[in-house]
């Protein structure tokens, strides 16, 4: 397997030296960079081309949502996961909708962040069924409604199987989850959540969630 290249970006040294002794116990993950602020990341980004961005979501000058989504808006972007103090509010919801593929609150355990980089290099999202349902609430508390009645209008495009799809995603579901509640192959589920994410015009099944989300579809255990 390819060795992961993670950008840093935190304000914080502390923060930024305690990831770096994290990162360096592991052979296939290495830090090509750092920044300090969200204002130099672009930069750093075109400079290191890393495959992996820690963002730290609160910085003095640029903030980490602003930084994400311009990021995102680069031709070859990388993959971000921001950094908070907090499991779920509204900045960490801004920094979802901007195309973060997850967070990670900053006392998370060594060994859960090493995981969450190599699963987001592969392309998965780091989102839990209870974090999603955290969210919700914070979705519920501040979502538009124009932007509700625009993912309503979205969904209601899609086929019945893909909206099935999505709702599952809407819960958090893994593809294998999804698989064996739907009785299809992980192989056709990751084809459908691909098949979402070009009809959604949408980065990661992060941002599936979020929509499904602001819809009113999403429905799961307690």
């Amino acid at each position: 397997m390819a060795t992961v290249k993670v950008l840093l970006v935190d304000d914080d040294a502390l923060v930024r030296a305690g990831l770096r002794l994290i990162i360096s116990s592991a052979d296939d993950i290495d830090i090509v960079g750092e920044a300090d602020d969200g204002a130099d990341a672009v930069a750093a980004v075109q400079q290191h081309c890393p495959d992996v961005v820690l963002m730290d979501i609160r910085m003095p000058r640029v903030d980490g949502i602003t930084a994400t989504a311009a990021l995102r808006a680069l031709d070859t972007p990388p993959q971000v996961v921001v950094l908070t103090t907090f499991q779920a509010d509204a900045h960490v919801v801004a920094a979802l909708r901007a195309g973060a593929s997850g967070f990670l609150v900053k006392d998370t355990p060594p060994g859960d962040i090493l995981t969450a980089i190599r699963l987001v290099a592969a392309g998965d999202a780091i989102i839990s069924p209870s974090v999603t349902r955290t969210l919700l609430g914070h979705i519920a508390l501040s979502g538009a409604t124009e932007r509700q009645h625009e993912a309503a209008r979205k969904l209601a495009d899609l086929s019945d199987r893909e909206r099935e799809v999505a709702t599952a995603v809407g819960v958090g579901s893994s593809n294998a989850e999804i698989a064996l509640m739907l009785l299809m192959s992980e192989a056709t589920v990751k084809a459908h959540v691909s098949r979402l994410l070009s009809k959604l015009d949408l980065n990661n099944r992060v941002q599936i969630a979020i929509m499904v989300h602001d819809a009113g579809q999403a429905s799961g255990p307690p």
